[in-house]
């Protein structure tokens, strides 16, 4: 089949799909409300078997640790500092909590009780873990950046990448690790085998690129934008190869590999699905309303859901939703 064909045939499939995803590529099947949480939240992290979801509650100094299968919060995780990302390892037994304050909390995640903590001059934020290599990445710093690497087994620093300037998001492939720099509004490649940056992708649709998502089978790096875009960058060749227009403030962003969609949740006010037709060629599907600050979600495609953190605001009682694809 000639390129042109392939490309008009997907078009057509996709067109027919984006009429069913305007519709409902969403449903929201539970909310769990949390209303002694005060302010907003940072990043999730879920427990697929024990069914349980890790919230940072950013600016009420707490984690909040919910049943899914219950649809309520049985437990608060107190005394954290802004905590920022949480990643929970059920083989080692270890939640860890990165904080503002530049500690990731390392506690039992049955108990919740301290197990220690691994100390970073200034703030730490992401977290990434490599199941494999038994390693935690921790993005670290606020008047500087640098990418951490941390034995799991032993909880010890091994090396500090150095970054052009403090980190968000990021995501591990192999021997890359892909690191979004937003005041240098680039991404830089790291090397882990070489604990060095060896390349910079500028983003140059739009600044304030925050949020960030990996289509891994097609070397497809999605990258939210502050200001409303979606970029997808050819990882082999260090190119963007798409842009859309998506909502403002975008702090979410998760690929469901399943359906071919992007979830983006925007801190504007709404989620936004786009429809991957093929590697290099999008479409906006669909605009879900959701609230004011609601930046924040992750996708599990182990429990095929979404979940996205609502924040406190005047008028406004904080809560997680829970959505369900349409299809």
């Amino acid at each position: 089949m000639i390129p042109s064909m392939k490309y008009s045939i997907a078009l057509s499939i996709a067109a027919l799909c984006g009429s069913v995803l305007s519709a409902e590529p969403l449903k929201l099947v539970q909310t769990v409300p949390l209303p002694h949480v005060k302010g907003g939240f940072d990043l999730m992290a879920a427990d697929v078997v024990g069914q349980r979801l890790f919230v940072n509650a950013e600016d009420n100094g707490t984690t909040e640790v919910i049943d899914l299968n219950a649809g309520a919060l049985v437990h608060t995780i107190k005394d954290m500092h802004e905590p920022k990302w949480a990643v929970f390892r059920p083989e080692l037994k270890k939640l860890y909590i990165a904080n503002g304050d530049g500690k990731v909390h390392v506690l039992d995640s049955d108990s919740y009780a301290p197990r220690g903590v691994i100390e970073f001059k200034e703030k730490s934020n992401n977290l990434r873990y490599d199941e494999q290599a038994a390693q935690l990445f921790v993005g670290v710093g606020k008047t500087f950046g640098a990418i951490a690497v941390v034995d799991a087994k032993t909880d010890k620093v091994l090396a500090e990448i150095p970054l052009a300037n403090f980190p968000k998001q990021f995501e591990i492939d192999g021997d890359s690790i892909y690191v979004n720099v937003p005041s240098a509004n680039h991404i830089a490649v790291v090397s882990r085998s070489k604990k060095a940056v060896i390349a910079t992708w500028p983003v140059k649709e739009a600044k304030d690129n925050i949020p960030m998502s990996l289509d891994r089978a097609q070397h497809r790096l999605f990258i939210g934008c502050g200001p409303g875009k979606l970029v997808v960058f050819d990882t082999q060749s260090g190119k963007s190869v798409a842009s859309l227009d998506i909502a403002p403030d975008s702090d979410g962003v998760s690929f469901d590999a399943k359906r071919h969609l992007i979830y983006v949740s925007c801190g504007e006010g709404s989620l936004d699905v786009v429809k991957q037709i093929d590697a290099d060629h999008y479409e906006f599907a669909a605009r879900i309303p959701t609230a004011k600050g609601a930046g924040t979600s992750i996708f599990v495609p182990e429990l095929d859901r979404l979940f996205l953190a609502v924040p406190q605001r005047d008028g406004q009682s904080a809560e997680i939703r829970t959505y369900a694809p349409a299809f």
